[in-house]
């Protein structure tokens, strides 16, 4: 099998399990591609050796596999990498809460050996597409949420929501998130969202720090079109996509709408989402 990885360049600590992933991928003689920067990082941190021809730049690469060493902020960058490639995205957890990359690095081996007798299984997930009328440098497609936010110094915005072209609300707030069901267990859920399973066919819009106690998180059909106008009394805002952000200026109109394409989670074959939900959000933890 051939492998890409990709992993987390800006701490050393995430990546202190990439030398026995190396060696365990080598063993199976498999052929590996490593992520340019993440290359160099290797060999200045960890003092590991990247030949030339191990390496990558962007999305010019072919690979069965993509594997993701680090947090959920690694692997949502795997998946823009990825993009519409179809190639699936395995997550090794280096981080700390780990919804996306949920394998640990005390499980590789054993993953990477089911792997390889063909015993693990594959979850597509929805991806947003951010379409504006003013074009963006920041890529427009979110496994997570694309998120409509004022600047720091700025009082809060006023955002106009619609929904296949009929008026939803009115929005004085901080922000609006519009998430999907992988990505509500994110920043929407930090701002009161609901936790929404995965394979609902949903996406949900919640609101950061409403003016208004009404204003309440709303799920809708993933099937539908979101449209947002914006008005700022700085005349601008931030659009964040999966934590990839720019700024706009209040003529820029955006819609929101599900991408044509879906992100491939590899799972171990035993995976079950509510047990991992369990887990990583405490339920049924005393803290006494």
């Amino acid at each position: 099998m051939k492998f890409a990885i990709i992993g987390n360049i800006y701490q050393n600590e995430k990546s202190l399990h990439a030398e026995h992933l190396l060696k365990l991928l080598r063993y199976y003689k498999a052929k590996i591609m490593v992520e340019n920067a993440f290359a160099d990082f290797l060999e200045q941190e960890q003092q590991l050796s990247i030949p030339n021809d191990e390496r990558f730049e962007g999305k010019t690469f072919e690979a069965d596999m993509v594997i993701s060493l680090g947090g959920d902020g690694t692997f949502l960058k795997a998946a823009s990498i990825v993009g519409s490639r179809n190639i699936p995205i395995l997550g090794i957890n280096t981080g700390r809460l780990g919804f996306l990359a949920d394998i640990l690095p005390e499980d590789m081996d054993v993953t990477i050996d089911e792997i390889y007798a063909n015993h693990y299984k594959i979850e597509e997930r929805a991806v947003l597409q951010l379409t504006t009328s003013n074009p963006l440098s920041v890529h427009p497609f979110a496994l997570n949420e694309v998120a409509i936010l004022k600047h720091d110094s700025s009082s809060m915005i006023s955002i106009k929501a619609y929904i296949n072209h009929e008026q939803l609300n009115t929005y004085q707030a901080d922000g609006l998130i519009v998430a999907t069901p992988t990505g509500s267990t994110g920043y929407s859920l930090s701002v009161g969202g609901p936790v929404i399973a995965p394979q609902s066919k949903t996406m949900v819009i919640t609101p950061v720090a409403p003016h208004s106690l009404n204003c309440r998180p709303l799920v809708v059909k993933d099937e539908w079109e979101i449209t947002l106008e914006v008005e700022s009394r700085s005349h601008n805002f931030l659009v964040s996509v999966d934590g990839r952000s720019e700024s706009c200026d209040e003529q820029t109109r955006l819609r929101i709408s599900r991408a044509p394409y879906s992100v491939k989670l590899v799972k171990r074959f035993d995976h079950q989402y509510f047990n991992t939900l369990r887990s990583k959000m405490m339920w049924g933890a005393d803290a006494r």
